[in-house]
């Protein structure tokens, strides 16, 4: 019996001395724009510090009771009643997902939101750490609907909190932007814990694909020739994909297996089943990759005689993040009150990099997805050594300094015009709101 053949970290080294130079020479993103000014600011981080044991709380618990996408019914129920707890109206079950959550305040004037995810992975529990996610995007929450009630003028806008199910494997947002979700508000934020601080990252947008590809079976021994492999198929399929990786960009992914391909040796398989994930940096090169992926399977079905049925995009893609950097630098700025220092875009390397559906959130309102630092930086996402980050104390610090960016950069868009112009020209100047639901078609 044989083992792998051990993995090589000389390529991860080389890139981890790389950002930790980098680092060392980046200046943090800066903002020229005033903001909400020092006291209301000064008053948020105050409260937030004075209600952290609410966040560290939430912190454990959900760490400790980890629920899958569109599962997440007790970390749903433990979120509302923390809000319930401060006399917030929360609804549960809006926008036709169980456990989603929504919940505001203020009146008038425009409006921000900010977002919290919950679910964790199989077997690896929250080795994204959404139990992170959610605490941050609570206590920002509670903190400004505490400033509104002690100083009412101080919110000239609404805050919506969104609790957003179903991220892992799935695009919970993109259920509830079709439901309306974002129709009412003007942008939205919200952070995701890493090994770095960092205000901009490169996030890729993601496609899933099903091939079925249909022959005929027949004896593999006594008439071969009365088949039509669907096997074959799917692996001149699986070596054209490989074959066609030397032509990619270099930001472009394609992960694929194949879950069914015969029952067994003696018979020609008449079905052959491929799962495929596609992944690009922008909208337009993911819908090439896609459209280049549409050919190889057709290809693989003409050459084998085997019919093919394409299905893409069971659960709904995700778009790659677009990243407003205005709200950007006054996240960085309420970061560095807290004494961290976000990196700016292109110190982490983009070969490093994921896919979240707060993607499509971007398409359709400004926002932005910053990373803030909770392990340390050779510690993967999805790993078990992350999940065990995800419930340290680093985590807890992570949800209460997150907390407080999000609350200050929520506060300073609704609170400085000039910003909040400045967020929408760049929106604008970038592409504008896009068709999200059909833009592969």
């Amino acid at each position: 019996m044989s083992s792998p053949d051990p993995v090589n970290r000389a390529y991860l080294n080389h890139l981890d001395a790389d950002t930790r130079r980098l680092a060392a020479e980046a200046e943090p993103p800066g903002s020229k724009f005033a903001g909400a000014g020092e006291a209301l600011i000064s008053a948020v981080n105050a409260d937030i510090d004075e209600h952290a044991e609410d966040l560290r709380r939430l912190v454990q618990s959900l760490h400790q009771n980890p629920e899958t996408a569109f599962e997440e019914h007790r970390s749903a129920a433990e979120i509302v009643a923390l809000l319930n707890s401060y006399d917030v109206h929360a609804e549960r079950g809006v926008y036709g997902l169980e456990t989603a959550i929504r919940a505001e305040v203020g009146s008038g004037g425009p409006a921000i939101a900010i977002l919290s995810e919950y679910d964790a992975l199989p077997e690896v529990g929250h080795a994204c750490g959404h139990n992170v996610i959610a605490a941050t995007g609570v206590g920002a929450f509670l903190s400004l609907v505490r400033l509104a009630r002690s100083r009412p003028d101080a919110l000239p806008g609404r805050v919506v909190f969104l609790g957003t199910p179903a991220e892992e494997g799935n695009s919970g947002k993109e259920y509830m932007a079709a439901a309306g979700a974002f129709d009412d508000v003007d942008a939205a934020i919200m952070v995701h814990p890493y090994g770095y601080d960092v205000a901009e990252q490169v996030w890729l947008g993601r496609r899933l694909l099903r091939v079925t590809f249909s022959g005929t079976a027949a004896h593999a021994s006594a008439q071969p020739f009365m088949g039509r492999n669907a096997l074959d198929a799917a692996s001149l399929a699986y070596q054209a994909v490989g074959v066609l990786r030397q032509q990619i960009l270099p930001v472009d992914r394609i992960h694929a297996i194949i879950t069914e391909g015969g029952s067994r040796p003696s018979v020609i398989p008449e079905s052959a089943i491929m799962e495929f994930y596609v992944r690009s940096k922008y909208p337009e090169t993911l819908k090439a990759l896609s459209e280049r992926l549409n050919k190889i399977v057709e290809g693989a079905a003409m050459m084998t005689g085997t019919g093919c049925t394409i299905e893409w995009d069971d659960k709904p893609p995700s778009l790659p993040v677009r990243t407003n950097r205005a709200l950007a630098g006054r996240w960085t700025i309420a970061q560095q009150s807290r004494g961290r220092s976000p990196l700016p875009l292109g110190v982490v390397s983009e070969t490093i990099a994921a896919s979240t559906d707060f993607g499509n959130v971007s398409f359709r309102i400004p926002g932005i997805h910053p990373l803030i630092k909770i392990a340390e930086p050779d510690v993967a996402l999805h790993t078990r050594d992350f999940a065990d980050a995800a419930g340290s104390q680093a985590a807890e610090l992570g949800a209460i300094d997150g907390a407080s960016g999000l609350a200050c950069t929520a506060l300073d868009y609704l609170c400085d015009e000039a910003l909040r112009n400045a967020v929408h020209e760049e929106f604008e100047a970038s592409g504008g709101a896009i068709d999200v639901p059909h833009y592969f078609d």
